[in-house]
Order: C-alpha cells, then structure tokens, then sequence
C-alpha cells in the first residue's frame, strides 16, 4: 500500500509537470498555425490530453475479447463527458476563487466568450442525446451511425477553427521552456514539446489509473465503483491539470475552451468507436450517467446563457457528480 501512495502521488506530480510543459508547447504551437486562442483550447489542446482516454475506449471495443472488456470501453466513454461536465467546470471555478487575489480580480465572475460556451453545451447537448438515445435500442444499422459521430466533430473542428475569437498575438505566452532562449520559437520545436509531454501524460496516467485501482482493490471497494467513479476521474486529470495551469496565468477562456472541447470529443470519438465495435446498448449505471450527464449541460448551458457566470456557482455542478456516486455506490450495487 505504502508503494502505491508513493506512485500514485509521484504519477499525479509527473502529470502535473507534463501538463505545464503541454499548455506552453501548445500555445506556442497554436501561434505558429496563426489559430486563435479559443481554437487552441478547444481543438488542440483538447485534442491532445483526449488521446489517452480515447486509446482505452479504442483497446477496449477494438481488441477486447470478452463482454466485460468492452464494457470498460463503453463505460469510458460515458464516464468522461460526466466527469468534465461536473467535475472539470467546478476545477475552473474552484481555481478562480483560490487565485481570485493573485489575479486581481474584483468580482467572482469569470471572463469568457458566454455566448460562445452557451452555444458549445447547445452542441454538445443534441449530439450526447442522439449518443444515449441510441444505447436505449437496437436494431440493424446501428454500427453505421458511427460514422455521423466522426462528421459531427468534423464540423466541430471547422467551426472552432473559422471562428476562433482571438489572435495568437494577442495572448501573452511563456517563452518555450525547451528553448528558452528563443523570442519566437519554430514549429517544430513548439511540436517537439507537446509531443513529449503527450508521452508523459499518457504513461504517468496509465500508472495514476494503476495505483487507483489498486488503492479501490485495498480498500476492498467493489471493482464496478472503481471502474465508473473513480477511473473517469482519472483519465480526465489531465483537463483538469491544464485547467488548473491556465487559470493560474489568468487565461480562463482557454480553460474553459480545453474541457468544451474535450466533452465534444468524448460525445463523437469513443462513442463512434463503441457504436462500430459492440452493441451498444446501457445498463442502469450508464443511464443514470447520461441522465446527469444531460442536467449538468442544461445547468451549465442556463448560466453561461445570461452572460454573466459567478466562479462560485460554477462549483455547484460537481453536485451532480456527488448524486452519480450515491447511486453507483446504493442504488445500483453489484
């Protein structure tokens, strides 16, 4: 047990160092393609920290041999548009309220595109009931509407892109911390260092899912409570690292951006890989969590709606997260 505390913590801290190197690299990444700051959060960004969970969802439904295998791939990818619609917004407004003073902020409200991100929950909202609808029935052709999944971030990708709100130029960025003597680094050098970190994270992850599991298993958790609570929250972390990073600089649009963009892809991605693979079709656990899943949105889509969101109330969503414990943990036990 002592050994798993010690890998547990020291993954978590390697994540953690990775993801500062991952948001520098990537901005100075974003500058050199000229995309803007929303378009660097909300596709690059979210893009790159999806990888790892999107390989699980992949190895799951792909390679999976047994039912229970490609269950975990299915459960991945419900589990991470819950985490970060619950979870993932309260990390940004914790994190604007411990660095409220160090900002110099006057008021709790955060400072974002609101029309922008009402507008991101609207997407994301119609493509994640279409996704649940389809985990309800059966029938024939199923498989195929994978493929609306994949066009659906498609579309996703060409409209951050041709409406990013802001210019690169315009955002201060850290000098490159693999060339620090460089005013204006190339793009390879700013890709060398996202690349590296995305290897870090994924194998600093894949050691964090690890010693969860194996701190559920000592502390004779049931295997289903780790497999829904804890590993989504596990596999999101680095969202949430970048959150916690780039609110510290005061960049919370790019905050924001990182896990709108994250949630579409878990509501496209994996869910298109699982449509192809299994049968895709829900239990009560997963029901619950794109019930929870689809109140979280509502709530949030409510807020950023009026233009004016409080960091504070922001936090109130991880409730909902709460509620998906209680049941997994009472209602629906194994």
């Amino acid at each position: 047990m002592f050994l798993t505390l010690i890998l547990f913590f020291s993954s978590a801290g390697a994540i953690y160092l990775a993801c500062e190197y991952f948001v520098n690299g990537i901005e100075w990444f974003g500058r050199r393609l000229n995309l803007g700051a929303t378009a660097v959060g909300s596709v690059l960004a979210a893009f790159g920290t999806a990888l790892p969970e999107s390989a699980v969802t992949f190895m799951s439904v792909v390679f999976g041999t047994t039912p229970d295998q490609k269950d975990i791939g299915v459960g991945a990818a419900m589990g991470g548009p819950l985490v970060l619609a619950t979870l993932g917004y309260a990390v940004v407004g914790l994190a604007l309220l411990f660095h409220r003073r160090r900002l110099e902020r006057d008021t709790h409200h955060i400072h974002a595109d609101h029309v922008r991100l009402s507008r991101d929950q609207v997407a994301f909202l119609a493509v994640f009931v279409v996704k649940v609808g389809l985990g309800l029935v059966a029938f024939a052709i199923k498989p195929w509407l994978g493929i609306l999944f994949l066009a659906a971030y498609a579309i996703y990708v060409w409209r951050e892109i041709q409406e990013s709100d802001t210019a690169p130029e315009e955002e201060e960025i850290e000098l490159l911390k693999i060339r620090p003597s460089e005013l204006e680094p190339s793009l390879k050098w700013a890709g060398l260092q996202v690349t590296l970190a995305l290897i870090v994270i994924s194998a600093a992850s894949h050691v964090f899912v690890g010693q969860l599991e194996s701190i559920g298993t000592n502390l004779q958790w049931p295997p289903h409570l780790v497999a829904l609570l804890l590993s989504p929250v596990a596999t999101e972390l680095p969202e949430m690292m970048n959150a916690l990073i780039w609110i510290r600089q005061g960049k919370e649009r790019l905050a924001l951006a990182n896990i709108s963009g994250a949630m579409m892809i878990q509501a496209t991605i994996p869910s298109a890989l699982g449509i192809f693979f299994t049968p895709w079709l829900f239990d009560g656990p997963l029901v619950a969590a794109g019930v929870l899943t689809t109140l979280a949105i509502v709530f949030l889509w409510q807020l950023f709606r009026r233009g004016a969101v409080d960091s504070r109330v922001l936090i109130a969503v991880s409730a909902l997260y709460g509620v998906f414990a209680l049941l997994i943990a009472f209602y629906f036990p194994r």
